[in-house]
């Protein structure tokens, strides 16, 4: 067998496969020259990395015993998380119910969830109904014809919910979404945590998602987009638990190097036969995520590209893990055995999940098409299905023709490649008080009130950077927590460039604003250093990562007005306006 010899070692040029700490041959040759390689964690830390200890400086600059550091890092793994979310609830939920008014596509959502909740469809609206509920005394002029709708029912039952506990006022149909954009702010400081196994960064992508203009607006209307968002960044957070479990129970499956207390006491070695062949079992995770991921389509079928992308990532992740445990053809053995589970756990659970959701149509006689198979599709190809999977499949095709063609102009749409930049935000709501009305003390020019759906500036352009930097850890160091930021967001983005033809809008982009504020985070820890960083490093990167942070704050506080809907003189308004379009 050939031989390297260094000044300070001897090294196999081939090493047996089952070593963890063999070197590819390139680096073996390379230490003639002084070469030394970066230490590589074991196979299992590799499967399943650990959680850092406290660093014993952090702790005494806080006066902080090992043993205390320990118990608050504990205690922070979830208490970090809620203090946060607990901050992004009361962003949310203060003056919910202002302003008193049906606001952009409230029109559409909020009325037919009432319909949902009275009738099990959507039901037919007069003109002027949005004058008579928000009048007092409130009237509900709703009818129990069927009405036509082109998305499906499950964000509407979940706008419901708020309606049926507060009634059909603005706070009841905008309850429901403050809740679940405030939920999805503690999801996303503990998905933070457990990708990039730090709670300070997981609460930083959570804080970041807390304050920016565009979740939080969509957060206080009764819309689908951040329905849509909340189970696309669950589904996401369950298949990284399932990554987790399924990567341990495959560590636990390997062999471990003999030491002198006896055999499989040592480091864990890679084994092909356990890589290729191991059932990694019962995964309710994912099952879990295929569930939250049919929520999703059920909600707006965009959800269907999610589906699609998050299925193809699951299956790379489990080819990674059998290549780690030392699989000699991962790739096959990941087609062999676990892509027909994960099409099973996604695809077919999220489909079934997409029909039980029109359950009251289903249930009921008077929704839009759903005597169609009784009348008009009485013959055809597909009779012998039951009639009522046909009249809604003739339904989904009928909604399916009128998305696709769908490009009447409106004032507020915009092209895909603006997003990023937040070159064209959609204003949900505006008035012009008078001097003496709803709070207005400008006497010359009048005041402003409006909501305006914009991300907040500083954060979305600094996030621009962030992606360039996690697609830099992607590209070239493989780093699969880019990967999998990288694929919320493209999931959520890229399809839309196929319609730029259609009628699209900026706060579709809400749907991906997870993933961007997980960008951040990553790319913030890489400014505070890797752990054993020197303290001035660690003190230089914090700093800098803490200056931008504030800096979003502040940019956040400052379009605060025109995120709620507060009355400001017009100069004020105009100030805010740094571009045309976003007039």
């Amino acid at each position: 067998m050939a031989r390297v010899t260094t000044s300070d070692t001897v090294v196999d040029a081939r090493q047996p496969r089952g070593d963890p700490d063999a070197l590819p041959t390139w680096q073996v040759r390379l230490r003639r020259f002084g070469y030394v390689p970066r230490s590589r964690p074991g196979v299992d830390e590799r499967l399943v990395p650990p959680f850092p200890s406290p660093e014993p400086r952090v702790a005494a600059v806080f006066g902080l015993s090992p043993q205390a550091a320990v118990r608050l890092a504990r205690w922070s793994a979830w208490g970090a998380p809620l203090l946060v979310a607990l901050l992004a609830g009361v962003l949310r939920f203060w003056q919910l119910g202002s302003p008193h008014a049906v606001i952009f596509d409230e029109t559409y959502y909020a009325k037919d969830a009432w319909s949902l909740l009275h009738h099990g469809y959507e039901a037919t609206w007069p003109d002027k109904a949005n004058d008579q509920i928000l009048a007092d005394p409130q009237r509900i002029p709703l009818s129990d014809r069927g009405s036509y709708v082109v998305h499906p029912p499950v964000g509407k039952w979940i706008i419901a919910l708020g309606e049926g506990l507060f009634g059909l006022h603005p706070f009841g149909w905008r309850f429901m979404t403050a809740l679940l954009g405030t939920l999805s702010v503690l999801m996303l400081c503990r998905i933070g945590r457990r990708l990039f196994r730090s709670t300070a960064l997981g609460c930083l992508a959570g804080a970041l998602m807390a304050v920016d203009g565009l979740h939080f607006v969509m957060s206080r209307a009764a819309l689908l987009d951040l329905v849509v968002m909340f189970w696309v960044l669950a589904a996401f957070g369950c298949l990284l638990v399932d990554r987790d479990r399924t990567r341990a129970r495959l560590a636990a499956g390997l062999p471990r190097r003999e030491t002198e207390s006896g055999p499989g006491t040592g480091d864990v070695l890679t084994d092909a036969f356990v890589g290729d062949r191991a059932g990694l079992g019962w995964r309710p995770w994912r099952l879990l995520a295929g569930l939250c991921l049919g929520l999703g389509v059920a909600t707006k079928w965009n959800g269907l590209y999610v589906l699609a992308a998050f299925g193809i990532l699951t299956v790379l992740w489990d080819m990674g893990s059998r290549r780690t445990a030392g699989a000699a053809r991962p790739f096959l053995s990941a087609l062999r055995k676990d892509a027909l589970p994960a099409f099973v756990s996604l695809p077919i659970v999220a489909l079934g999940t997409y029909v039980a959701s029109w359950s009251g149509w289903f249930a009921t006689s008077g929704g839009y098409f759903r005597d169609w198979a009784d009348k008009q599709g009485a013959a055809g190809p597909w009779g012998w299905l039951p009639g009522p999977l046909r009249s809604l499949w003739h339904y989904e095709h009928e909604v399916y023709e009128f998305h696709v063609n769908l490009t009447s102009g409106h004032t507020y749409q915009s092209n895909p490649w603006s997003w990023l930049v937040l070159g064209r935000p959609v204003s949900y709501f505006y008035e012009s008080p008078k001097a003496g009305e709803d709070g207005c003390t400008d006497q010359a020019k009048g005041c402003a009130r409006e909501v305006l759906a914009l991300g907040t500036p500083l954060l979305w352009w600094a996030g621009c950077l962030a992606l360039l930097y996690v697609l830099y850890r992607w590209f070239f160091r493989r780093d699969w927590r880019a990967g999998a930021i990288l694929c919320g967001v493209a999931a959520g983005y890229l399809p839309w460039f196929m319609y730029q033809e259609r009628t699209i809008f900026l706060f579709y982009a809400v749907v991906f604003v997870p993933f961007v504020c997980l960008a951040l985070a990553m790319a913030a820890g890489a400014l505070a250093g890797p752990p054993g960083s020197s303290d001035r490093r660690r003190t230089v990167g914090v700093a800098a990562a803490g200056v931008v942070g504030l800096l979003i704050v502040w940019n956040f506080i400052y379009f605060w007005p025109i995120y709620t809907g507060q009355t400001i003189p017009m100069d004020e308004w105009r100030h805010r306006m740094w571009f045309d379009t976003w007039i």
